[in-house]
């Protein structure tokens, strides 16, 4: 179990250190073990290569795997540094607990190893959040890397050196790692390249410039391509005699940057194109990773025009500036940290700082509203894959928009990403974000409308209706001082409202009352079809299954004739509540089965548990038993990993724990308890995918 990545490439040497932390953690007899270790060492060295070589090694010992959680992207955010581990973790809680309480009991009763991956921005969040979850979770072992110790209650520090380097320059050197890792990464860029017994020395000599660095080596490396060994060798000798110490990439880091990565990044950038640097410079605005569109729209301008851009971009990746990630139906480039941090310098330098992060806010802005505007409609799997490729970018812009505010642009940009935040799976950070823009916002705007309009969809999935009042209140009061458009966003606010409070003949009268509208004749909004799944949610809750009929099949309908998945999808959901009611199980079966296939792809866990129950009923009524019981773990463990242990309408609980019921009676205690253990205890995409066909008999 996990989600340790595989490194590109493999890994020279390192053997020693991988086995000294999996001693730390293990502990040898009568010793006790350590739970936190922090691999320290400078920007380059290989910290996050060796974390996940000994990650790896040590997973088998963990029950609950290891899993790997990338904090670079989060830059000096804290806040959210719990929500960030969460989304690493199988687990999206949409309660309104605090994430950090949220994780402590997710992990406590397992055991599992935890990869922070780069603190050196967060170290004091990381100390306490680290220190917190260990106190809670005996089974937790944290795995840090990081330029300098956190500093946490019994920390240990294991500092990684650079490889090791032959002491002479002579053949008898060539076996060493260093020299091993040049001469493949070499072999790499250059087939067919080869190290002559002449040349050997030459190799070593070359690396022991470069101090046993692995980035200044790939950096090296990548420019045998262009240079023979002897003149690279050369090159690099008159780079160290002119800079020296002297060109400092951050003035002020911590630890102090070794002369040799600063130089090796320093001449890799030297050899660049001018395009080739300006591109560099320009690039280190994103959070993560970018797409070939996202870098035209941020970076192009008369210097760099956008046509050139791509070729650049495959230039710099073939020199290792970039790395190159290929992606369903597309491909995404990023940055190294430490070499991001150089281009930013150089940003700095060019005076072009300022002017690049707000061009970053505003295509990220840009693609906010385009998204708004074409979620509902045929491309909405397209929209979640690129949103949530583009996660770590539309943060840093979020951060930038509160930061520096500019208009209502704050308010904006987390509004325009509802569908992001309540489709995608992103409630707390939805709400997060929300909360921010509108506390730093507060004068009456059409953009303070349709923020507090965007709150309703995440709190009625979080249960808060005193927040949801709260917000429905303003929003009403605002809207009547605008226009048609704010007060239909106040009226669907307050009907989400109604259905969280129960308010059955409220709910379906206001519902009705959007859909006596001419909505038919504009384009689609989420608006419509909102109302129409509300009301025959709480139609079906009434038993009034002939009026929640008429509706269902006019959001049937009006789905179908846009292309849009989600919505069907809860319509889907309804339908197979309507057959259970009229006994007609297998046609319930199919309906939860379109839903749950919709709603898993994209990782909506509430309208997946749902589904997955609503299976589970259906097969205890045709005396599937065993099935069910399997698909109530199965369904369980979702509901954990959501927080929310029995989540839906009352009407939904009562149907849940009859369910449970009669399968228990059926099977037997024993029998009952094997096949939902096995259902929790199973991988739950393969879970799904099992749920998902009907021929396919789960492991009752």
């Amino acid at each position: 179990m996990g989600n340790l990545t595989v490194p590109r490439t493999g890994t020279v040497g390192r053997q020693a250190e991988v086995a000294e932390i999996e001693r730390m953690f293990v502990g040898p007899a009568l010793q006790e073990p350590t739970r936190l270790v922090t691999l320290t060492g400078v920007g380059g060295v290989g910290k996050t290569r060796v974390a996940l070589n000994a990650a790896a090694a040590l997973q088998p010992r963990f029950r609950d795997g290891a899993w790997l959680v990338e904090l670079s992207p989060l830059r000096e955010q804290g806040d959210l540094l719990a929500h960030v581990i969460a989304e690493a973790l199988p687990l999206a809680d949409q309660t309104t607990r605090p994430m950090t309480e949220v994780l402590a009991e997710y992990l406590a009763d397992r055991e599992l190893l935890l990869v922070l991956d780069t603190c050196e921005h967060l170290t004091e969040d990381c100390a306490l959040l680290a220190e917190a979850l260990l106190r809670a979770a005996p089974g937790l072992r944290i795995l840090a890397t990081s330029r300098r110790a956190l500093n946490a209650a019994d920390e240990c520090v294991l500092a990684i050196e650079p490889l090791p380097v032959p002491e002479a320059d002579d053949a008898r050197g060539g076996a060493a790692d260093a020299v091993v890792l040049l001469t493949l990464r070499a072999a790499e860029a250059v087939p067919g390249f080869t190290v002559t017994d002449a040349e050997r020395a030459e190799l070593v000599r070359l690396r022991r410039r470069l101090d046993g660095l692995p980035l200044a080596i790939e950096l090296a490396a990548a420019r045998l391509r262009d240079l023979p060994l002897r003149e690279l060798t050369a090159r690099l000798e008159d780079r160290f005699a002119v800079l020296g110490d002297t060109d400092r990439i951050v003035a002020d880091a911590d630890p102090p940057w070794h002369q040799a990565l600063r130089t090796a990044i320093g001449w890799s950038h030297q050899l660049c194109t001018p395009a080739e640097r300006l591109l560099w410079a320009r690039l280190s605005v994103f959070a993560n990773s970018f797409d070939v569109d996202a870098a035209q729209r941020v970076c192009a301008d008369d210097h760099l025009p956008a046509h050139e851009i791509p070729a650049v971009l495959a230039r710099l990746t073939e020199k290792s500036i970039l790395t190159w990630q290929p992606i369903g139906g597309g491909e995404r480039y990023r940055m190294l940290d430490t070499v991001r941090e150089y281009g930013a310098h150089w940003l700095r330098g060019l005076g072009e700082d300022d002017t690049l992060h707000r061009r970053h806010r505003d295509h990220y802005l840009d693609l906010a509203h385009r998204g708004d505007a074409a979620w509902i409609g045929p491309d909405q799997f397209a929209w979640y894959d690129h949103m949530t490729a583009e996660h770590d970018n539309l943060r840093a812009a979020l951060d930038h928009c509160l930061a520096e505010p500019e208009g209502h642009i704050a308010l904006e940009m987390a509004a325009a990403l509802w569908f992001f935040w309540f489709e995608c799976g992103f409630l707390k950070e939805g709400r997060y974000y929300l909360d921010e823009a509108l506390a730093a916002d507060t004068a009456p705007s059409p953009a303070r409308v349709k923020a507090l309009y965007a709150c309703g969809p995440l709190l009625i999935y979080q249960g808060d209706l005193p927040a949801l009042q709260e917000r429905a209140a303003e929003c009403t009061a605002l809207a009547a001082h605008f226009g048609d458009t704010e007060r239909s966003y106040a009226a669907a606010t307050e009907q989400v409202k109604s259905v969280l409070a129960g308010d059955l003949e409220q709910a379906v009268s206001q519902g009705e009352a959007l859909l006596a509208t001419d909505w038919r004749e504009k384009p689609l909004t989420w608006i419509p079809l909102s109302a129409l799944v509300l009301i025959t949610h709480m139609l079906l809750a009434a038993g009034r299954l002939e009026k929640a009929f008429a509706w269902l099949d006019e959001l049937s309908a009006t789905c179908d004739r846009s292309g849009e998945c989600s919505m069907r999808a809860w319509g889907d959901f309804n339908r197979a509540e309507a057959w259970l009611a009229q006994g007609l199980f297998e046609e319930a079966a199919c309906c939860a089965r379109a839903a749950l296939l919709v709603k898993h792809r994209l990782r909506d866990g509430v309208g997946t548990g749902l589904a997955l129950e609503a299976l589970a009923r259906a097969a205890t009524a045709t005396d599937h038993h065993g099935d069910a019981a399997w698909l109530l773990g199965l369904a369980a463990q979702l509901w954990e990993t959501l927080g929310r242990p029995e989540p839906g309408s009352p009407a939904v609980a009562v149907a849940r724990q009859i369910c449970a019921r009669q399968t228990r009676e059926a099977l037997g205690d024993d029998a009952y308890h094997r096949a939902f253990d096995a259902g929790c205890a199973i991988d739950l995409d393969t879970g799904i995918a099992q749920a998902l066909s009907p021929a396919s008999t789960p492991p009752s």
